[in-house]
């Protein structure tokens, strides 16, 4: 029984000085909790062990080697109980406040996260976007191409009809000539005279 109240002293003194560890890593602020949670109950159960033990012994023990007062061990464990119970009490709150310190850190931490991937969703619509932007410059570049290679067709076509237009003048302005001369030369050829 003293070995565990010395463990019980030992452990309570240490949970103070292991308390200001709340601003630890989440995974081991978890670890932390569930082994003070567990030693807790242990001591707890130690405590209430001792005090069956106490009355065990104090019942099948021979009265001819210990002589032990029933009062005596009731106010003993009273007085161990009253000494170690606050700080065990106030263990367990601050056990108590450390896992919902824990369950806000960890709501806090799922909206970062959240956040996070949020931001990421907006880059790669950043991206898109600067994709879309560089893809419609091309277009109105390639439209801009297009219209300059349909002016030039349309001038080519015009050109084109124009010296088409011309060569067929050229060519009936030749016919006409050669007419002309065939007609001369007709006229000029000597004609025979008519006998009368």
């Amino acid at each position: 029984m003293l070995s565990t109240v010395r463990r019980l002293r030992r452990r309570l003194l240490s949970a103070a000085a292991q308390h200001a560890y709340s601003t630890l890593p989440q995974r081991y602020a978890r670890y932390y909790v569930i082994k003070e949670a567990a030693w807790v109950k242990r001591v707890y159960g130690d405590l209430q062990l001792a005090k069956q033990e106490s009355l065990r012994l104090e019942s099948s023990a021979p009265e001819e080697n210990v002589i032990v007062d029933k009062k005596a061990v009731d106010k003993l464990t009273e007085g161990l109980l009253s000494h170690y119970l606050p700080d065990l009490q106030n263990s367990k709150r601050a056990l108590q406040e450390l896992t919902q310190n824990q369950l806000v850190l960890l709501d806090t931490l799922d909206q970062e996260v959240t956040k996070f991937r949020e931001c990421n969703t907006l880059l790669d619509l950043n991206s898109l976007f600067t994709e879309a932007k560089v893809y419609h410059s091309k277009l109105v570049n390639i439209r801009k191409e297009m219209i300059m290679l349909h002016e030039k067709t349309t001038k080519l076509k015009k050109r084109a009809l124009k010296l088409q237009q011309q060569k067929q003048k050229e060519a009936l302005e030749k016919e006409q000539q050669r007419e002309k001369e065939l007609e001369r030369e007709r006229q000029l050829i000597a004609k025979p005279a008519k006998r009368t």
